[in-house]
């Protein structure tokens, strides 16, 4: 599994614009589930799924106004407890 984590701008504090929503909107489309924070968000993605999530989440935020989205993948470590 992986972690994405990633921020739309422009920021606008309390008031996510089109440009936020739409981006986590096409992401819970998936069947993924976004932790929505203040000033980013992520979500947790299988390997194979990874470049459409991220596909789908770029074009919303672009196509919604986002100037600038910023993402962060990394590997979630698997416990053997």
């Amino acid at each position: 599994m992986l972690t994405v984590e990633f921020t739309i701008e422009p920021f606008i504090e309390g008031a996510p614009g089109a440009h936020v929503t739409a981006a986590v909107a096409a992401v819970e489309q998936r069947g993924l589930v976004v932790d929505f924070g203040p000033f980013g968000s992520s979500f947790t993605v299988p390997h194979d799924e990874l470049p459409d999530a991220i596909a789908d989440l770029m074009r919303a935020a672009y196509a919604n106004g986002a100037t600038f989205v910023s993402v962060d993948v990394g590997v979630i470590e698997e416990s053997n407890s």
